[in-house]
């Protein structure tokens, strides 16, 4: 049976500290580099399932990374190298407390605040007579803080730099990179078929410069459509055929588990879990147009820590 990377506890050279977050684990090695390690574990409703999807670290790092370098030459970005299938490691920034977060159509959060007679979102207006999963005149830009606990909220442009939260020198900046980013995501979507919704970067600073850091562009960060049949769905107020983790929380919801007070995760069976992954890696194909190679998962802790001293060795 393959395994599923759950559980990290790797005590690299000098590792300075180590944040457990629902889906990755990073290591601070010295204030200097972080190795993240992508796990399989898998979240919705803010709940850790318990069950991991096998390769799904694998393939949510090696989108991130073939996005991250695909953008380098926009805004320069964290990643040095990944010395392992499920690890990226790049540089420590200094996060900006702000998620940058731009939608391209009228779905998910936006939606449901339009839907409920608003017509603004982060201090950006909304025009009246859109229907869900109508296409934006121009990408509208809806930061939310990062919160260290519980939800992120949603921010204006003017709350974030009245705060001080973020400069207006380095906001102007963010902005300007956030666009430019969504824009080549979207060629390169195009290019597959789909069209790239929303997403949400993150960003920091080491030694005063702006990096990108985090992943970019992943089921789990964005959210897909598949151009095929997108207006004709849309003329009949159909759901779109999406490409995202949404089909776990479609599960979950017909499963009586919307991560509420009270409710009981629904057994994970080994069949269900299994098309998870298959999932997964469908999602790896679609978006990046490469076959998706499979790692070995049978001592799956020791091939990262071997990998990752290797590689700290060298720098």
């Amino acid at each position: 049976m393959t395994k599923a990377l759950t559980k990290t506890d790797f005590d690299f050279p000098k590792q300075k500290s180590v944040y457990h977050g629902k889906v990755r684990d990073v290591y601070n090695i010295n204030d200097e580099f972080l190795v993240m390690v992508v796990s399989d574990r898998i979240s919705a409703f803010d709940v850790v399932l318990p069950e991991g999807v096998p390769y799904k670290g694998q393939v949510l790092n090696q989108i991130a990374s073939k996005f991250l370098d695909a953008t380098a030459d926009i805004v320069p970005n964290w990643k040095i190298d990944t010395p392992d299938p499920n690890v990226t490691v790049g540089h420590h920034c200094e996060p900006f407390k702000v998620e940058m977060v731009i939608r391209g159509y009228l779905t998910g959060h936006a939606w449901r605040e339009y839907r409920d007679g608003k017509r603004s979102i982060c201090g950006v207006p909304m025009p009246e007579g859109m229907v869900e999963n109508q296409k934006f005149a121009e990408p509208i830009l809806t930061p939310t803080t990062k919160a260290d606990e519980g939800h992120d909220e949603d921010i204006s442009r003017e709350a974030i730099i009245e705060q001080g939260l973020v400069s207006k020198e380095d906001y102007e900046m963010l902005e300007d990179y956030t666009r430019k980013l969504f824009q080549r995501g979207t060629e390169m979507a195009k290019e597959k078929g789909l069209i790239l919704v929303d997403t949400k970067y993150e960003f920091g600073k080491k030694d005063g410069k702006i990096y990108l850091i985090d992943e970019i562009h992943t089921p789990d960060s964005s959210r897909y459509f598949y151009a095929e049949g997108y207006e004709e769905r849309l003329q009949k107020g159909e759901s779109q055929k999406q490409l995202s983790k949404e089909f776990v929380r479609q599960w979950l919801i017909e499963n009586g588990f919307q991560g509420k007070e009270g409710q009981q995760v629904p057994e994970m069976t080994a069949d269900f879990v299994n098309s998870v992954s298959e999932r997964y890696i469908e999602l790896f194909e679609n978006i990046t147009g490469d076959q998706f190679q499979k790692s070995e998962t049978d001592a799956i802790n020791d091939r990262i820590e071997k990998n990752v001293n290797a590689f700290l060795a060298k720098l």
